[in-house]
């Protein structure tokens, strides 16, 4: 059978399968010893697995003695980490984020059932107290599913036990329910949060607590389940589960929107869509929006890969990185609304007109995620663009009417960086 590297652990036995799909009771040994008489190499193997096989039947039997339920409690003698409490009070923080976070999916028209989210947050833990976990530590999650079968709790509880810890490593298998994507959000977003927040952020090469793995996780969840949240205020939801910890240091959500950012530019630079990956110009355009939302970064990039095409778009991408360096002089910001009586020259009043009428079109193709035709209707600034700054001086000595082009060029920038910061490509 295929097994992946993380399968096996001091692993040299390797269950074998009926033709129907149950478990075999035989099994493959590999033995590096060349001999016609292997008798004593499978007798000797056998006498060691039975022994395993059944302390693992001895453990399974004498956990079925208690529920998963009656073990939460007994989290609260297991130490999370010193600053951050007991795995009971953990286990709390998530059930509560995960709370939070089906409450925003089913305000996106998700059916997440909110009792099932509660019930699996209790209770994924638990299994970290049985005898079999204890013996056999990477079998945590993989036993609480068992488990909570056996108690007869919902079927998603039980999957998401397990899934919760979904994606342990790069290219591994994502959640299959909603309610173990839910969880599994909830539960690295936790443990990025209260890990930074007691000063142990990753530095170089150093990541105990695999904090970018977690960050990694998160954006392929997100991304690859669709799931339009909101980043910045998951990290807000979970700083707010720590309010009652007296952390040595501030926990900055900004910070840590920045390091998940960073290792979003690392998945997104390894996406194969239509047999091509995207360019670091492409991704940078798209990152350097900020996006709260991030499910839909690669329908961004595809429409950018297709504007990069049209004959208009160097024009286009130029005059907005000129836009951008305006801006820039005046920290990007221009605290005044435009006045449309102190628009003079004509190419101005041109650009004002063409951006009024094009505006609520843009709004609506961004709402109804058209993006490459919000792009392409953006060609139809690229002559009143290149007109204004042939006959226009922005930095006029009226103060008045320098503040009233910049304001015209701020909206202008918005309007043009919808999708992406196309200034970047250029």
């Amino acid at each position: 059978p295929t097994r992946r590297s993380s399968d096996l652990t001091n692993q040299k036995y390797f269950a074998l399968m009926n033709q129907d799909g149950t478990l075999s009771n035989r099994f493959l040994i590999v033995s590096n010893i060349q001999t016609d008489q292997p008798g004593s190499i499978i007798s000797g193997n056998e006498r060691v697995i039975r022994p395993r096989l059944a302390d693992a039947r001895f453990f399974y039997l004498q956990d079925q003695k208690r529920t998963l339920e009656s073990r939460v409690p007994d989290l609260a003698k297991v130490i999370y980490h010193n600053q951050l409490g007991n795995q009971l009070q953990r286990s709390e923080r998530v059930r509560a984020l995960a709370n939070e976070i089906a409450s925003s999916l089913n305000q996106t028209g998700s059916q997440l059932k909110l009792q099932e989210i509660d019930r699996a947050a209790q209770l994924a833990k638990a299994d970290l107290l049985t005898e079999m976990v204890g013996e056999f530590p990477e079998l945590q999650g993989v036993m609480g599913r068992y488990y909570a079968l056996a108690n007869h709790e919902a079927p998603d509880v039980a999957a998401a036990c397990y899934e919760h810890y979904l994606p342990r490593f790069a290219g591994d298998f994502l959640p299959q329910t909603l309610v173990g994507t839910v969880l599994a959000i909830a539960d690295k977003l936790e443990t990025i949060v209260g890990i930074w927040g007691v000063g142990l952020a990753p530095t170089g090469d150093k990541d105990p607590y695999a904090l970018r793995r977690h960050a990694l996780g998160i954006c392929r969840l997100l991304i690859e389940k669709n799931l339009p949240l909101n980043l910045k205020q998951l990290i807000g939801l979970a700083k707010q589960q720590f309010s009652n910890l007296a952390l040595k240091i501030e926990i900055d959500a900004e910070l840590i929107y920045q390091f998940i950012l960073d290792r979003l530019k690392a998945y997104l630079k390894d996406q194969v869509v239509d047999g091509a990956t995207f360019s670091p110009l492409e991704i940078d355009a798209v990152l350097s929006t900020h996006p709260q939302k991030i499910n839909d970064l690669i329908a961004r990039l595809l429409t950018i890969r297709s504007f990069n095409q049209l004959p208009q778009a160097a024009a286009l991408a130029g005059a907005n990185k000129r836009i951008s360096n305006i801006l820039k002089k005046v920290d990007g910001k221009v605290n005044v609304e435009i006045n449309s009586s102190l628009l003079t020259i004509a190419a101005e009043k041109n650009l004002y007109t063409t951006l009024t009428q094009l505006q609520p079109l843009l709004d609506q193709k961004l709402q109804a995620q058209q993006l490459i035709d919000l792009l392409q209707d953006l060609v139809s600034l690229s002559e009143p663009v290149d007109q204004f700054f042939a006959d226009v001086m922005v930095m006029d000595e009226n103060i008045e009417l320098r503040n009233n082009r910049l304001a015209l060029l701020q909206r202008l920038h918005q309007q043009m960086n919808l999708v992406a910061d196309i200034g970047k490509l250029a």
